[in-house]
């Protein structure tokens, strides 16, 4: 495993790395101003995501329809595996994920970036 923290850059920011153990990771997603992560869903990684700065718009599936709110600091939001999910900020925004360590359990199922 990589020393933490280190930075993964992606097309819609980066991703800070801070916390990496067999059991958990921690990382703060730097979502820049009108970009959108993928619409996606995890088999097995269990995540909680708090804004910590910023206002972003927050998609899940839970059922036949995509539901969307508003998601500003303060706010938390749990991620259970399988649930499609999906932000995108409105202003620039750092969003704190704490999460089990599957980070290479990702379906994308729609991508602005053109990702698989």
């Amino acid at each position: 495993m990589p020393e933490v923290p280190y930075r993964v850059d992606k097309p819609w920011g980066y991703e800070l790395i801070w916390a990496r153990t067999d059991r958990y990771v921690g990382k703060i997603l730097h979502v820049r101003a009108g970009h959108v992560l993928s619409l996606q869903y995890h088999d097995r990684k269990d995540e909680t995501m708090h804004v910590l700065r910023g206002e972003l718009i927050l998609r899940t599936r839970p059922g036949a329809v995509l539901e969307e709110r508003r998601f500003t600091a303060g706010e938390s939001a749990h991620i259970p595996p399988t649930l499609i999910h999906q932000i995108e900020a409105v202003v620039d925004s750092d969003v704190l994920e704490a999460s089990t360590p599957e980070l290479d359990d990702l379906v994308r199922l729609q991508d602005r970036y053109g990702r698989g």
